[in-house]
């Protein structure tokens, strides 16, 4: 039984590059807020939270950075061959993220909440979930996910994935197994044909329908039956420097939502945006030449907002192309300002903004609530 009356609490374990993340994104795509346990333990040691200074005393300031933050590579070489400071290290995050958990279900409007955590049979997470789902992957398909997306060597890959339990005992304790196999279509019908059992399956209806000043533009949350549209409008648009297929959009769908924004029924833009660590991040914001630009950016970039306060995220990062970034007046009005990384003043949203900025890219940043939610923690 679920700690939290009213709530459907789905516990997402699963060992190295089983596609767990990939899951708890498909599940945010049918509509539940999902929670990232593993970056709420990073955040939970961030210079200025609480586990900062406890993990400093117990390991030492050589764990620090140049930055002054604790530097997670030498952190982790310690604790993974040493149980004992695993534990150590345990004792003071997972009561943070507990707390942070509880924070975020309680103040969640989702009736479906998902946690993916590594250690969730192992942690007392499990005993306020409804339901416990396992992603799976054969270790052929573990393998070379470690080697495309993490650049390691077999031998490096497979060092990675017999240092954790093995997947059967993950298998026998799940309510719920998503094989994957590594085809994304196979990969969102099984999650759909199980979230059925959980909710109705909303396919059809536009999130939001928009009467934008200069026209009849709707946007629309993008489904994988979409992805084809979404490849086309992200090549022709991006002038060839993204040559993006169908299996690209369907593999992205695993990091980020896409927003479309429709005229008369034709596709016209989008924006690709994805919320990590309570910051949401717009990272592919396309609109087709023609259309009123000041009604299309604050049909899309609205509606990012919208979602975004939905997994409460504290503030808002765009990456607009440059014939987006120069009108700074429709920005202004939409409240963001033009800031470079170094200014943003909190560690988490610096560090979202130092991942995705490329060299001359513009950043535009709003802060989407003062009422920062870890604050409490």
């Amino acid at each position: 039984m679920s700690n939290w009356p009213g709530k459907y609490i789905i516990g997402l374990t699963g060992n190295i590059a089983t596609g767990k993340s990939v899951v708890r994104r498909m599940l945010e795509h049918l509509g539940a807020y999902s929670i990232d346990a593993d970056s709420l333990s990073h955040r939970a040691i961030a210079r200025g939270a609480p586990g900062f200074q406890p993990t400093v005393d117990l390991f030492g300031k050589w764990i620090l950075g140049k930055n002054g933050e604790i530097d997670r590579a030498k952190l982790a070489g310690l604790v993974f061959r040493d149980p004992q400071a695993l534990s150590q290290l345990e004792d003071i995050v997972h009561p943070l993220v507990r707390q942070a958990a509880d924070l975020f279900i309680r103040r969640s409007t989702q009736r479906v909440v998902v946690i993916e955590a590594i250690k969730l049979l192992e942690s007392e997470l499990k005993t306020g979930c409804n339901a416990v789902w396992v992603a799976y992957a054969p270790e052929d398909v573990q393998i070379e996910r470690l080697i495309r997306k993490r650049g390691l060597s077999r031998d490096a890959a497979l060092d990675r994935i017999h240092a954790q339990s093995p997947q059967n005992e993950k298998v026998a304790a799940a309510s719920v197994v998503i094989r994957n196999t590594g085809s994304y279509e196979d990969l969102w019908k099984q999650v759909t044909e199980a979230w059925k059992q959980v909710s109705p399956v909303t396919d059809t209806a536009p999130v939001v329908h928009k009467e934008a000043a200069a026209g009849d533009l709707i946007v629309q949350r993008g489904r994988p039956r979409d992805s084809k549209a979404i490849a086309e409008l992200i090549t022709r648009l991006s002038k060839g420097q993204r040559t993006m297929t169908s299996d690209d959009v369907m593999e992205a769908f695993g990091d980020k939502a896409y927003l479309l924004l429709l005229s008369g029924g034709n596709l016209v833009g989008l924006a690709g945006w994805q919320v990590e660590n309570l910051v949401a991040r717009t990272t592919d914001l396309y609109v087709e030449a023609g259309v009123d630009v000041a009604a299309a950016l604050p049909a899309i970039v609205n509606e990012v907002e919208r979602a975004s306060h939905e997994l409460q995220s504290e503030a808002s990062l765009v990456f607009p192309p440059a014939d987006l970034a120069g009108n700074e007046a429709i920005w202004k009005n939409l409240g963001y300002e033009k800031r470079t990384p170094q200014t943003l003043g909190v560690q988490a949203w610096q560090d979202a903004a130092n991942e995705l900025m490329s060299m001359g890219a513009a950043l535009y940043f709003k802060q989407l609530r003062q009422d920062r939610v870890l604050r409490p923690i």
